[in-house]
């Protein structure tokens, strides 16, 4: 079984950079569960034919995939909504994962990037569980340059998530993304020499 680790944070808080990181420090595979997501919601994916007939024909592109932009429009702003998205998408991430992860070497490192790493079921299979965090007004910006939204889409997203200090309880390592990249980097090193000591292979 190989060793998993599992990371979280909110949106736009720099998981795939440390992710990406731990790749380069010898980690085998890296899943980051919002690509499997975005695989899910591609046209002729019974996961697409689910969200379109939970919300309507409108959240759906007209090549047939999920329209990220309209659906969030509609999850971000109403938490049932939200819940019934969750319940359609969680289960098949979950099977996506699981996939992966059977792909990795038994004495391999595989890293799980999950927004909802301890909301959901992918956090009982990781050894260790860390969270980046960074300021929200650095949050804020990332999300407006890197998905093209006005400052309240933005916010409405940011609202949308769970808060950060309850759940910086459930993790072994903090994260902070406010610096600069040399700095996460340290913090990335240091932290997975411990994971590393700690599980051995």
């Amino acid at each position: 079984m190989p060793r998993i680790l599992g990371i979280t944070g909110n949106i736009a808080c720099g998981k795939t950079a440390v992710g990406k990181m731990l790749l380069e420090m010898g980690a085998e595979r890296y899943i980051d569960a919002d690509a499997v997501v975005h695989n899910l919601y591609l046209s002729g994916q019974p996961i697409a034919v689910q969200v379109a007939q939970a919300f309507g024909p409108q959240v759906l592109a007209p090549d047939g995939s999920v329209d990220r932009k309209a659906l969030g429009a509609i999850v971000f702003q109403d938490a049932e909504a939200m819940r019934r998205l969750e319940s359609i998408v969680h289960p098949a991430v979950g099977r996506a994962i699981a996939n992966e992860l059977a792909a990795v070497s038994p004495t391999g490192v595989a890293i799980i990037d999950a927004v909802k790493l301890l909301e959901g079921g992918s956090g009982a299979l990781c050894q260790s569980k860390w969270m980046v965090i960074c300021a929200e007004e650095q949050e804020m910006a990332r999300l407006i340059a890197r998905s093209n939204l006005s400052p309240d889409e933005a916010r409405a997203r940011l609202r949308a998530q769970s808060p950060v200090e309850p759940r910086l309880l459930l993790v072994d390592e903090v994260i902070d993304n406010s610096g600069s990249l040399e700095e996460t980097r340290r913090q990335v090193e240091a932290a997975y020499e411990r994971f590393l000591k700690r599980f051995r292979a």
